[in-house]
């Protein structure tokens, strides 16, 4: 079985659907474009597409072939293995994706994807131009290892950023009992929003049902429009910025640490972490936002957010 790069045919549809949508939002009067915004997404994603040829694909590929060569088993190249494959790649991307707004290492790359106040196609070309590499090995070399070849591990990754794209926009609304069981343009609404009520909510790719499975699943309210961005917004339109601007913050940070804590926490910590609690973390928003409209108490903190805590 060979495995087609869907992406590069998709490319031309992905720019005709932008040009549809853009006419449909002003014929409609819903959903919003900025010229400024929708060019800087635009070139974010070419770079992504030219980023990995600077060394990440080869990374990459040496890994999995090595992890191919000592894998647990063999799964044949079969529609079966294909349809088990992208199930269980994107259980890995829901992982992944939460991982990346857990930890500060990870947001710094993802933090592009959701650095635009607006919510429409281009949106979903916003991407890293820094995260593939290490994402990639971590959570994706286990499945090579698992016995899927290399090939059907990057068509399934191919597929999940395929189905992603059409879920940016704001002109399809709710989908009905296709929305139990499937990611919707509803449900990524809310991924992408900064209203407090919708923070670390909804990371699926193609299935929501992760996030119904691990208590992460927030439906969109009609009476809280979602607000896009970030909990503090760039202000710039310059690809450099967004690209880099949280590893900046990250070395910055780092640069002042009294202590290999600090370290770890400004690092590894959640992204808002600081010692002393004086920046707001997503988790602490919430928290605030719960005591004041009585919507249910937080969840625990992880180990991992235990041990950043400031001291007492």
């Amino acid at each position: 079985m060979e495995f087609p790069d869907i992406i590069a045919y998709a490319v031309p549809a992905f720019l005709i659907l932008v040009l549809l949508e853009i006419v449909a939002a002003k014929l409609m009067k819903r959903g919003r474009y900025e010229a400024k915004d929708s060019a800087a997404s635009l070139m974010m994603g070419f770079g992504s597409q030219i980023a990995p040829l600077f060394g990440g694909v080869f990374i990459i590929g040496a890994v999995f072939v090595a992890a191919y060569e000592f894998r647990l088993t063999t799964i044949p190249n079969t529609w079966w293995a294909v349809i088990l494959c992208v199930t269980l790649d994107d259980l890995r991307y829901y992982w992944w994706h939460r991982i990346s707004h857990e930890r500060r290492w990870f947001w710094a790359s993802h933090v592009i994807h959701h650095s635009s106040q607006h919510y429409n196609l281009t949106t979903a070309l916003r991407q890293t131009w820094t995260g593939n590499i290490l994402g990639s090995l971590l959570f994706k070399t286990p499945l090579v290892f698992m016995g899927f070849h290399p090939a059907m591990v990057a068509f399934a990754g191919a597929i999940s950023l395929l189905y992603q794209f059409w879920i940016h926009t704001e002109l399809i609304g709710r989908m009905g009992p296709f929305e139990w069981i499937f990611n919707t343009p509803s449900h990524h609404r809310v991924h992408h929003a900064t209203n407090p009520k919708y923070l670390d909510a909804n990371y699926a790719g193609i299935l929501i049902i992760w996030d119904r499975m691990f208590g992460t699943f927030i439906p969109e309210d009609d009476a809280e429009k979602p607000r896009y961005g970030i909990i503090k917004n760039l202000g710039t339109y310059n690809p450099l910025v967004i690209s880099f601007h949280e590893w900046i913050g990250i070395a910055k940070d780092v640069s002042k640490a009294k202590s290999m804590k600090e370290v770890a926490g400004y690092t590894f910590g959640p992204p808002g972490w600081s010692p002393d609690g004086s920046r707001l973390t997503s988790k602490m928003i919430k928290e605030r936002w719960a005591r004041v409209h009585g919507d249910g108490a937080a969840h625990e903190p992880s180990e991992m957010d235990k041990a950043v805590q400031p001291a007492e």
